[in-house]
C-alpha cells in the first residue's frame, strides 16, 4: 500500500519526501485541533474521583 501511494505522489524523490511530510502534518494537525478537543470531554482520561 505504501508503494502505491509513493507512486501516486507527484515528481522525485524530494518532492515526493516534501508532499509526505506535508499531508503528515496536515493529518497531525487535524488530529490534535479537531478530533482529540471533540474526543477529549467523552473520554475520561483525568476526570477521576477519589473516594
Amino acid at each position: 500500500m505504501y508503494g502505491w501511494i509513493w507512486r501516486l505522489f507527484p515528481g522525485g524523490p524530494a518532492a515526493k519526501v516534501f508532499v509526505a511530510v506535508v499531508l503528515a502534518g496536515l493529518a497531525a494537525a487535524v488530529l490534535w485541533y479537531v478530533v482529540f478537543p471533540w474526543l477529549e470531554p467523552r473520554v475520561s482520561f483525568d476526570h477521576t474521583t477519589v473516594g
